[in-house]
């Protein structure tokens, strides 16, 4: 027996009218935050940073692949890791059916990461994505867009993040533990896992010239995780107890 609140069928229906006028008045925020996105001044970029892509070197404009906009999944993968990050993974598996139709509205969808491209590409294999995923090995993109953070900020417990700085340096009672978590899931030590962070970021490129349009970070990343948006709507929601997710090949569910 449910230890849920019951009801009948005109008691449920009352409460998902009542639910259903709070959802209008979300999705209409939504538009205005979406409209005032749109309105964010953008920023040139002036710094000639290079990637590399399957397609050899290229540019930031060249990873527009011929189209005026581009967003920019920062994936957490640094040089050392062993593998991609699982949170990032869990992102990027909605990130193949997403690029055809972003590529048709004039966008290209590409992650980019700091790890070399030949390990980024074995990962990408094992995981069965074909989107495009650059390497900026060597580049300053990723510490610019506030994904990667030096070691003077960690060890000033001042990491540039979200628009904000964080103390990402573990107590001494749990650094063993972060240390052994960080190696279970990527193969490094925990500062090594946390000196990269995740987050997404848009530009456009009119005439020749690229411009920042747009970043987010952390929770702000909320609405490209295509398996939260299901579970919001599921009977008992994120339901989250730690970190419950797992790369979609480790899944022991399948």
């Amino acid at each position: 027996m449910t230890s849920h609140k019951t009801g009948t069928r005109e008691e449920w229906l009352a409460a998902r009218l009542e639910l259903l006028d709070a959802e209008k008045e979300l999705t209409r925020r939504g538009d205005e935050l979406s409209r005032r996105r749109q309105e964010l001044p953008w920023v040139r970029v002036d710094k000639d940073y290079q990637f590399e892509t399957e397609e050899g070197t290229a540019s930031l404009a060249g990873l527009f692949k011929g189209r005026s906009q581009l967003i920019v999944y920062h994936f957490m993968f640094g040089p050392d890791y062993t593998a991609g990050c699982p949170s990032c993974s869990a992102i990027a598996d909605g990130f193949n059916g997403s690029a055809a139709h972003l590529a048709s509205h004039d966008v290209t969808l590409s992650a980019v990461s700091r790890a070399p491209l030949a390990k980024l590409h074995a990962y990408r294999r094992r995981m069965g994505w074909t989107f495009p995923w650059a390497s900026s090995y060597g580049s300053d993109f990723n510490f610019d867009f506030g994904v990667a953070h030096t070691k003077q900020e960690w060890e000033a417990g001042a990491v540039a993040y979200n628009f904000g700085a964080e103390d990402l340096r573990p107590t001494a009672d749990a650094a063993g533990a972060l240390d052994a978590f960080s190696e279970s899931i990527v193969g490094t030590d925990w500062q090594t896992y946390r000196r990269e962070g995740p987050g997404m970021s848009a530009f456009a490129l009119q005439d020749g010239t690229v411009y920042h349009t747009y970043s987010a970070y952390a929770r702000g990343l909320d609405g490209v995780w295509g398996m939260y948006q299901w579970l919001d709507r599921a009977p008992l929601g994120r339901n989250e107890a730690g970190m419950w997710w797992r790369r979609h090949d480790e899944c022991d569910n399948q």
